[in-house]
Parts: C-alpha cells; structure tokens; sequence
C-alpha cells in the first residue's frame, strides 16, 4: 500500500506539491488526475524514490522511503511515461540487467522472462535489439521490466501512451486482474475514460493540492452534478471559480 503524510516539494519558491496526505490501500487501482503542472508527476516521482520530499513522508508497503529506500524501492514496479532503456541491449539482455537489480532468482528467470514477454506480445522480440522497436513495443517492454519481480506496488505514469487498441485492452484486463491479486495499481493519466473504466477511487490534484478524493460517484456528488462523466467533473472541480470553493474536500 501506499502512504503519503502531509507531503510537499518545493524547487525553489516554486511549490510543486502542497501538504499531499493520501493512502490507497492493498487491492485498490488509483487514479490521479490534474491539469499540466499540477504536481501530478512529482508526486510518482516522490512515490518511485526518484526524488525525495521537501517535507512529510512517503511509505510503502509499511516502509519509510526516506529511512529504508532500498527496500521501499524493492516492492515498486514503476511504469515512466517515455521508456528509458538501453537500447543497445536485447529485449531478454535488458529484462536481465532488471531482474539482477531486483535480486529475481537467476534460477527462474529465463521462465519468468519468457511469461511477461509473451503477456506483452514481445516473445517474437526477445533476442532483438530494443533500438529497432517501435515506440509501442518499447513502452510495452518497459512495462514488462517492471513487473518482472512481480512488485506489490505499480506506479504508472499515462500508462497508454503509444499503445495501440489492442495493447490497451491488454495493459486494463491486466491492471484489473493485478488489483484482483491484492497489488497495489497508482496511475497518473490525461485519458480520463480509462479511469473512468479502471479506477476505484480518482483523486484530483491542483496547483500542487489535493482537491478532491472519492469514487466517481462521490466526485459528482461533489461537484453537484449528478449526470456528468468523468471529464465534465474534471472542468468542474479544476476551474479556477471553483478550485477554491470549501464545499470541494475528500468524501
């Protein structure tokens, strides 16, 4: 699971997140939505332990990022917006280089790397070097690499970027089927129907705070509008008119 406590970055006299307090529990696929600059990907980077907090605290899975990172670090599997892989490596060098950061059994290894290969569609590529792949197949690697480990924690950054159709279909059935396993699913998008679709609770951040937490039910509640979907509550509870309003608070 994830905790944050009264989270906060600042570059500078910028803030970039504001107090952020949020837990999301075991089994639970969370959405977290915001205009551009919001804080959306600070906050998955304090998440992942690419950055440290300003101030408050980050927990994961009951373990202090800051006090104990390494092993914080070891339940992750995080899913960056634009891959970053060595391309010069194959597709089964790189998912090698993975598993031996994350300490997987070498014993079991080629089984597992031949399971999460063939799950993305990438079993036909797995001696190929990652620089002929499209940008698709390497956004689908990188997904791969980071369930290699099989991570208590997902953390994903517009998980459908580059991804065509039939690879959405596939990365849902398997976030749902993740969350149905009692893991952990954090997910940053502008796609706002596939949380629609996926999320069991959304938050909204904006200019770096917390604006609203709840189901999309509780959201319309929230914004008075009982008949909107998800992008109309989106205009609503972001507009500068209304982002001050104090009836807007977590449910």
């Amino acid at each position: 699971m994830i905790e944050l406590t009264n989270v906060t970055k600042n570059y500078g006299r910028v803030i970039a997140v504001d107090r952020l307090s949020l837990t999301v529990p075991r089994g639970e696929i969370f959405g977290f939505i915001g205009p551009n600059g919001a804080g959306k990907t600070t906050t998955i980077q304090m998440i992942a332990g690419l950055i440290s907090p300003t101030a408050g605290s980050v927990k994961i899975c009951g373990v202090d990022m800051a006090k104990d990172p390494s092993r914080a670090k070891k339940v992750i599997g995080f899913i960056p917006d634009r891959p970053y892989l060595y391309e010069k490596l194959t597709a089964i060098e790189f998912l090698k280089f993975t598993a031996d950061l994350f300490g997987v059994d070498s014993a079991g290894f080629e089984k597992r790397a031949e399971e999460i290969l063939a799950l993305f569609s990438l079993g036909n590529w797995a001696d190929e070097i990652i620089e002929s792949f499209s940008h698709g197949m390497k956004q689908r690697l990188i997904m791969a690499a980071a369930l290699l480990h099989e991570p208590e924690v997902i953390v994903v950054d517009e998980p459908m970027v580059g991804l065509d159709p039939s690879a959405i279909k596939m990365v849902k059935g398997l976030f749902k089927e993740l969350a149905a396993n009692n893991k952990t699913v954090f997910m940053s998008t502008h796609t706002l129907h596939i949380a629609e679709d996926l999320c069991h609770r959304i938050g909204v951040i904006h200019r770096g705070r917390l604006l609203a937490l709840g189901t999309v039910a509780q959201l319309k509640e929230m914004a008075r509008a009982d008949h909107a979907d998800l992008e109309e509550l989106f205009m609503i509870l972001t507009d500068s008119k209304t982002s001050g309003n104090p009836d807007l608070k977590e449910l």
